[in-house]
Order: C-alpha cells, then structure tokens, then sequence
C-alpha cells in the first residue's frame, strides 16, 4: 500500500548515508504484497562487517524505527545483516531465516548480485527436501511410536504432551517438506498442514493428536505418515536418523531437526 511504499522510502533516506550502510532488504507481508492498512514493515539492514561486529557485539541484532510517525501504527521492524550473514544464511539458515526472504525485493543496495543472494537463501534444492521429510518422519515414528507409548504406559501427562506436541510437529514438518513448504514459525502451523496436499484422514488425525494424544491417535497419524513417506525407512534407520538429528546435533555442529 502506499503508505508503506511512503514510509519505506523515509526509512531508505535515513539510513543510507549512515556509517557501514550497504543496503536495505523489503521482506514479510509488504514485499509480498498482503500487507493489512496498518501493517508495520519489515527490513533486513544490510551493513559491512565492521559494523556488523560491532553492532552484536553489543547485542543489538534487532531494533524498530519510525514508530507513528508515517501512518497511524506504523514503524519500521528491522534485522541486522552483513554480506557473510547473508552468505551463510544461503548454506545454513533454519527455515524462519529462509521463508523471511520468500518475495524479497531490494529497496536500495549498493552490492553486486545481492538479488541473487537473497532468492538462494529461500530456496532449498530438492535433496535437501527429500532428507528433511526423511528426518522428520523418523522423529514422528520416535516420538510417537517410542515416547507417546511409555507416557501413557507410565502416567506421565508431561511426557504424553511433550511427545505428542513433537509427533505433531514432526508429521506436520514432513508434510511440509513434501510440499516444498518452509514453515515461518510455531504459529504458522496449523494453517500451513492444511494448506499443502496431504492423504485424506491425515489432517483430522493430525489434530486428534494435537487435541488428546493418546496411543491410538498417534498410532492412527504414523500409519498415514508412514504409508505415504516413510516407505523404505527402516525402524533401524529412523533410529540412527532420529539420534544423529537429536542426541548428537552438538556433534555435528547443528541444530535439533525441529528447529531446522
């Protein structure tokens, strides 16, 4: 809207002459065009390494600017970025990192082929994906055939949601992953399982298991799951998958797959 499109550009102004500035990066509803009347907007502020250091060093990774003063409600939410952020976020970045530059668009730069940056850290090769649903079904088959079992065996009403919240997530993240779907956040979810194509009963299972996970729920959501991607997962393998994504992401260097 125009309002945004004024205040973006009142933003861009202000900070280009500002020490280490590089570039400003439009991301979230604005740059994708469902931005609501009232709708703040969403920068990356793209600074050299000096200043980057700096800037965390300190820890200020994030900061709001222009609060009221382009539109009623308004304000500029921005994150900090460097060119080796940037690079690193196009080999490692978790998916919220990843789906906050889905329909970027360059508001000012002053760095060769910073576009071409941006759009590899939305995307994800084909490979990736076909692992990431083989990670995340191997995480349902754990926490919901192994965790949500001996919760219920024991009594454990801690243990019983934790597992079947972690079911949910992972089924859910395979679905996703399926469909090439970065997930933005936890509150993203529950609308993003249903909009991507997924067998029929999948998604009324699904929320039995978020509603009241109990054996039979988690048995009845691992069997859709499984029929459709876990073909050739053997239970060793999810095992190993399971361990090697968890247990040992501090080995590895990486982060729990939930968190991917």
């Amino acid at each position: 809207m125009l309002q945004q499109e004024r205040a973006l550009t009142a933003y861009v102004d202000s900070v280009k002459g500002r020490p280490g500035a590089l570039a400003v990066v439009l991301v979230g509803s604005v740059a994708q065009g469902r931005e609501r009347e009232d709708s703040d907007v969403d920068v990356y502020f793209v600074v050299d390494e000096e200043r980057f250091a700096a800037e965390t060093a300190a820890g200020r990774f994030a900061w709001i600017e222009r609060r009221g003063l382009d539109y009623p409600r308004s304000y500029i939410d921005i994150k900090l970025a460097s060119p080796s952020y940037l690079a690193t976020a196009v080999e490692k970045a978790d998916d919220p990192t990843r789906a906050s530059f889905v329909g970027a668009r360059i508001a000012w730069s002053v760095l060769p082929s910073l576009d071409e940056t941006v759009a590899r850290i939305a995307t994800l090769p084909d490979d990736v994906w076909d692992e990431r649903v083989r990670s995340h079904v191997a995480q349902a088959r754990l926490y919901g055939g192994y965790f949500l079992r001996q919760a219920v065996e024991r009594g454990d009403e801690f243990l019983r949601r934790h597992a079947g919240l972690h079911l949910a997530l992972a089924a859910a993240r395979a679905a996703l992953a399926a469909g090439r779907v970065m997930l933005p956040g936890p509150k993203y979810i529950s609308k993003l399982v249903r909009s991507v194509p997924t067998p029929n009963g999948f998604v009324d299972s699904w929320t039995q298991v978020v509603d009241d996970p109990d054996i039979e729920s988690g048995r009845a959501l691992l069997r859709i799951l499984d029929e459709w991607l876990g073909d050739g997962l053997t239970p060793d393998e999810a095992l190993s998958t399971f361990i090697r994504d968890n247990e040992l992401a501090w080995l590895r260097g990486t982060v729990p797959a939930e968190f991917w």
